[in-house]
């Protein structure tokens, strides 16, 4: 690998003023690319964070659906025992007319 770095095609007769400052050039224009891929996986990392939270929050609303049919359940079971309970009133009503007719 030549001293002023990886991937730079020339060779020391070649580096004169003009070619240092282009192998300078160069090993900004690495830095900057190497700047702009911590970029790129960076937004990668914030992407998969809002995807992480998009489904965090639909778990969410799933468990919200399931509470909401837990309480309908719950309700028609409420409502169940009521007409039990009115069944068991009209019944006493019966009995007790039935035995006040005797």
């Amino acid at each position: 690998m030549p001293p002023w770095g990886e991937g730079i095609e020339t060779t020391e007769r070649e580096i004169g003023g003009q070619g240092v400052r282009e192998i300078k050039s160069c090993k900004r224009a690495r830095e900057r690319e190497r700047e702009r891929e911590r970029e790129r996986e960076r937004e990668r990392e914030r992407e998969r964070e809002r995807e992480r939270e998009r489904e965090r929050e639909r778990e969410r609303e799933r468990e919200r659906e399931r509470e909401r049919e837990r309480e309908r359940e719950r309700e028609k079971e409420r409502e169940r025992e009521r007409e039990r309970e009115r069944e068991r009133e009209r019944e006493r009503e019966r009995d007790a007319t039935v035995t006040a007719e005797v």
